[in-house]
Order: structure tokens, then C-alpha cells, then sequence
């Protein structure tokens, strides 16, 4: 089996996360630099401003970046164009259907990795050419399904003919190797990214990342179908207490609003939304970007050596 870094052109097998708000075009350029495949995370961008982004990781990077799209940001159109016309080479897409968009991308040379919480949709999106699937466990941070990583995995790996990514709670070389026993050719990473050197957030969602144990991940928005995992704080208190009473939609969001950027851009731990995953409280370091990426391969290839035993 062909591992993700042969696939996509990248020193190493990891793709990072496309993290609203956080994975901007320099951050993107700086994972790419470091010998991942970097990504611009599209979520709450119009064309042009995604088109910025792109153009931004282009003038940092001579090296393979992508696009995550979100399929149901309302410039969607749009957004499908902006990637063909910047040549833009990878595209991963979440929160919904690509199949519209997969033809123009296709022509245009571009590889397709959908991410997918179920088996089902994975075998539903196949039809459709694309290129590889990421099978996202319920351990991750933001938008989450209801499958773990240990149980989602190998079985879209059995349901599909296409490379499968792993992602959702992977953080060590342990994990790793895990993913790479369950089937996946590579990984995708986000939390423990967060805590780099390069990550753009304010350093309130670094410490509080740091700080977070094992237990201190909450899933918002179950009950309205959109279900969000965060670091515990007031806000997100709040919201699973409202949620309780089954309160209009318009009240939870009312509470939601800007909360994203609140805490990536203001760093506020009362009402910002810090997304994170589970293995955030398996991160206790800030550190350079390849440094992550190196200590990643060497625990895998420690774990290989001592099972080979």
C-alpha cells in the first residue's frame, strides 16, 4: 500500500486538520515547510478572501498545500472556483455532498479527499471519482460524528478501494502506528498542532490546550444535529445546560455567535469556543512544527521496533 507523503508529494504521512479561523495561508505554508501537506481551512471565508489565503501560502511555500471546503459555507459556488483557478492541487471537503464539484476539480488535476464520519458515506461518495477518504473519529476537536477513530477506520478501509486517512484522536507515535494497523495510508492531525510555534491562535487557546486533561473535552449541539467538541469553559457550560430544555435554535446560537473567533483571535476563556480534541490532554508542550512531525515518525517507528520484538 502506497503511504499518504508518496501520494501527495510530502516528506512525511500527515495531513494537518482544516481548522476555521486557525488554518490561514501562512499556517498552511508553515506545515507544508515542515514536511506535511499544510491546508487552508476555508470555514467562514468568502472567494476572495480565500483566494488571499491561497495567494498568501503560495509566496510562503514551494511546496504541495491544500484546501478544506466546507460544504455547507454559503459561497460554496464560489469557493469550488477559487481553488481550480488558483491551482490549487488537494482539496478536502466536509459537512456534506461534493459530488457537484468533483468533475471541475478532477479536469483541473486536483485530488479529492473527502472527510467522512460513516462507512456509508464513504461507499455513497466513491461513485463519484474520488481520490481518498478521511475517516474522522468522534475524538476529534470541532465537528464531530458519533464513530470512534478505532472502530470508523477499517471499516470505510473495507468499504471503499480508495486510500483511507485516519484522524481524530491521534497525537503520538502510538496512535500512529495504530492508524497505520487499522488500514489508513496516512493521518490527519490538528490538536496537537495547535500548541506549535507557528499556530496563529491567541496564546490563552495555547495554555488552555496545554492545561486540558484527559476529561476536558465537552460535545456541544448534539440535539441540533451539529454536534461541535470543545475544551470545557463557561460558554460551552452553558450551552450543554440550555441544551437540556431543548431551547429554540436562534437562543444556542445566539450564545455561539463569534465564539470561534473570540477565542482564536481574543483568547477569551470565558465565552470563546476552543476547539480541541480528545488527545489534548496528551499535549503538554509548545514546539516548532517539525519537531511535532519528527517525534511523531520516531515514536512510530519505536512502537514498530519494540512489537517486532
Amino acid at each position: 500500500m502506497k503511504k499518504l507523503n508518496e501520494i501527495l508529494g510530502t516528506e512525511f504521512p500527515f495531513i494537518q486538520g482544516g481548522m476555521a479561523n486557525i488554518a490561514t495561508g501562512a499556517f498552511a505554508a508553515a506545515v507544508s515547510n515542515a514536511g506535511a501537506m499544510g491546508l487552508v481551512g476555508s470555514g467562514g471565508m468568502d472567494a476572495e478572501a480565500l483566494r488571499r489565503e491561497i495567494r498568501t501560502a503560495k509566496d510562503n511555500t514551494d511546496k504541495p498545500f491544500g484546501v478544506n471546503l466546507m460544504l455547507m459555507n454559503p459561497h460554496i459556488d464560489d469557493l469550488a472556483k477559487v481553488v481550480v483557478e488558483e491551482g490549487v492541487r488537494f482539496v478536502t471537503t466536509g459537512a456534506g455532498n461534493p459530488g457537484k464539484y468533483v468533475p471541475a476539480w478532477k479536469d483541473a488535476g486536483i485530488k479529492v479527499f473527502p472527510v467522512v464520519a460513516a462507512p456509508i458515506l464513504a461507499k455513497r461518495l466513491e461513485r463519484y471519482g474520488v481520490d481518498g477518504f478521511i475517516a474522522e473519529g468522534t475524538e476529534s476537536g470541532g465537528h464531530v460524528g458519533e464513530m470512534t477513530t478505532m472502530a470508523l477506520v477499517p471499516q470505510v478501509v473495507d468499504a471503499v478501494s480508495v486510500p483511507v486517512v485516519a484522524a481524530g484522536g491521534i497525537a503520538d507515535g502510538r496512535q500512529l502506528t495504530a492508524a497505520f494497523a487499522l488500514g489508513a495510508c496516512g493521518v490527519q492531525v490538528g490538536t496537537c498542532l495547535l500548541a506549535s510555534e507557528e499556530c496563529p491562535i491567541h496564546e490563552n487557546y495555547k495554555q488552555a490546550v496545554l492545561k486540558a486533561g484527559a476529561n476536558d473535552t465537552v460535545v456541544t449541539g448534539r440535539t441540533t444535529g451539529a454536534p461541535v467538541r470543545v475544551l470545557k469553559n463557561k460558554m460551552s457550560q452553558e450551552y450543554l445546560r440550555l441544551e437540556k430544555n431543548s431551547p429554540p435554535l436562534e437562543e444556542l446560537e445566539k450564545l455561539t455567535l463569534g465564539s470561534l473567533r473570540r477565542a482564536v483571535f481574543d483568547g477569551d476563556l470565558d465565552t470563546g469556543s476552543f476547539m480541541a480534541g480528545q488527545v489534548a490532554g496528551m499535549v503538554h508542550e509548545i514546539k516548532p512544527l517539525r519537531q511535532i512531525f519528527e517525534e511523531l515518525m520516531a515514536g512510530y517507528e519505536a512502537v514498530r521496533k519494540e512489537l517486532a520484538q
